[in-house]
């Protein structure tokens, strides 16, 4: 006898990250915080699928950060589950034959941003081309600031990009958020005349100005320093070589601190902001707005005004309609041996 065929729907599996104490509702703006689901459609090349990975760690910690997705996984069935967890955006990577792409859509009725991927480097790319790459284990506890820059425009498109973008982090107060939750930074900055959208992601970091590189590794690490080779201790203070008194005074912008953050920031003291690149790193081209979720009428098209008009995107979703097609029984008879 042929074996019974297990045709119940595929769910999205979700493991919990042990985070129950997170706050739903957002502080300043009194609504739901916005969590995100970052997944793909179709088979993904590896350095593609990294990039979601990279991606997923972006958007911690309002994120499922350990989501297990299956091929026969439908958007639908995404949205169902989007529903009770709260999920406000969904983060959709495709592959075609002509380019990557990166959908942006509000849930659950849209709008719908689609991004042709020109360009992208991975976290890791970027951590071997620094000579200190800079990662803390709570890097990733708070989410992270958004800024926007070169869409002020009138444009319907741009509109809507900065709109959604904004509403997929939490809102902050200047006068009441603790300096030590700011810690990343997404930066998207378009140019008019390329219509491109450099994507970028980094790490704030604070240094004290007037204080050497060695007293300030010193009161950080809490270590005794190694003063064997030295005749007094005002050598370990002056001795040369180690940077000037504010080696990031040229380069970063100074502010006054109206708290104290660790050791080294004291509150009323100068300090210099540096921005480390974390990535991932992404050159974007909008090429389609979509009414709905993942569909619905265009409202814009970098290819033409008519809403009939067929993207490559638009073939690679019926290329991965009919591979799903194809595939269908694999599935099945694997499932059944589960």
């Amino acid at each position: 006898m042929g074996r019974h065929r297990n045709n119940k729907r595929r769910k999205v599996l979700i493991k919990p990250d042990g985070k129950k104490n997170q706050p739903s509702v957002d502080q300043v703006t009194g609504e739901k915080i916005p969590k995100s689901f970052v997944f793909s459609r179709a088979k993904l090349p590896p350095s593609l699928r990294q990039l979601e990975m990279d991606l997923r760690k972006l958007m911690l910690p309002h994120t499922a950060l350990k989501l297990k997705e299956k091929k026969r996984n439908s958007l639908k069935d995404f949205l169902n589950v989007a529903g009770p967890m709260g999920v406000t955006h969904f983060l959709i990577l495709s592959k075609t034959h002509a380019a990557p792409y990166l959908r942006v859509a509000k849930t659950p009725q849209g709008p719908t941003l689609t991004f042709k991927i020109l360009e992208y480097s991975l976290a890791v790319d970027i951590a071997q081309s620094q000579l200190r790459p800079r990662c803390p284990q709570d890097l990733f506890k708070n989410p992270p600031l958004i800024v926007l820059s070169g869409f002020g425009t009138a444009d319907l498109h741009l509109k809507a990009t900065t709109t959604i973008f904004q509403n997929m982090f939490p809102a902050i107060d200047v006068n009441t958020v603790k300096l030590s939750s700011c810690q990343r930074i997404v930066l998207l900055n378009y140019d008019k005349e390329k219509k491109l959208i450099d994507f970028r992601h980094y790490s704030i970091r604070l240094q004290p100005v007037g204080v050497s590189r060695r007293i300030r590794k010193f009161v950080q690490n809490h270590q005794v320093p190694d003063l064997r080779n030295l005749q007094d201790v005002s050598d370990f203070v002056t001795r040369a070589g180690y940077g000037s008194e504010s080696e990031a005074d040229d380069e970063a912008a100074t502010v006054t601190l109206a708290s104290d953050l660790g050791r080294v920031n004291q509150a009323s003291s100068k300090s210099a902001v540096k921005l480390q690149e974390i990535g991932p790193r992404m050159t974007l081209e909008l090429i389609k707005l979509e009414e709905g979720l993942c569909s619905g009428d265009v409202l814009f098209s970098a290819y033409g005004s008519g809403s009939h008009k067929k993207t490559d995107e638009n073939e690679g979703d019926d290329e991965e309609q009919e591979e799903d097609e194809g595939d269908g029984s694999d599935e099945d008879e694997e499932d059944d041996e589960e």
